[in-house]
């Protein structure tokens, strides 16, 4: 699995054109019920919009769930659109849903399609993210002269520990990017002049 970019938790922005709001919550999700889950939640926190219009991509690159709908907008006007936005952002595990309350004004095919597009551009823009990445758990045994500096090492890798127990010496068990362990090994060689050696636990 590739690293990839995705939204590190919800998020929500607004526009306002010609007095219509577009309210834009985005969602990290991971399998399809995700998506019918964060849907029904936003449904169930605006019932009385007009539209929930709404993209997702789930997983990245070549083994990637797409969906889209226009929830009763004009075929074509607001979810592709939407879509569309999400491709050209190299996220993945992503859903975006933009509600519509109407404004009174009709804003027509090519305005439906301008608005949806901004509405998706303005909330991908503040976005937070975060980059999912295969991980291996890790343990390592170090002695007391080493602890502090070894975990240093793990930080400094992206790395995150999930125990230690100390007796003669600190076991460690943490969790790290799968594409920086080599890295991490020759670093941790380096620190302890090849007495320290990780074993890869899962």
């Amino acid at each position: 699995m590739q690293a990839y970019r995705i939204p590190s938790g919800i998020h929500r922005t607004e526009i306002v054109v010609v007095n219509s709001r577009f309210i834009t919550t985005v969602f990290p999700v991971f399998n399809t019920d995700d998506v019918k889950n964060a849907l029904k939640q936003v449904r169930a926190e605006m019932p009385d919009a007009t539209h929930h219009v709404y993209a997702f991509r789930v997983g990245y690159g070549n083994s990637v769930i797409e969906g889209m709908s226009d929830d009763g907008e004009p075929s074509g006007t607001s979810g592709p659109p939407t879509l569309a936005v999400l491709r050209g952002s190299d996220l993945g595990d992503i859903l975006l849903v933009t509600t519509r309350y109407f404004g009174g004004t009709k804003l027509g095919t090519g305005g439906l399609v301008r608005a949806y597009t901004e509405a998706a551009q303005t909330a991908l823009a503040s976005l937070p993210i975060e980059i999912k990445a295969e991980k291996r758990t890790v343990g390592l045994t170090v002695p007391y002269s080493l602890f502090e500096q070894t975990r240093r090492l793990i930080e400094q890798h992206g790395g995150m520990i999930e125990n230690e127990e100390f007796a003669a010496d600190v076991t460690i068990i943490s969790v790290l990017p799968l594409d920086v362990l080599d890295a991490f090994e020759q670093a941790l060689t380096e620190l302890s002049s090849g007495q320290v050696q990780p074993v890869i636990l899962d």
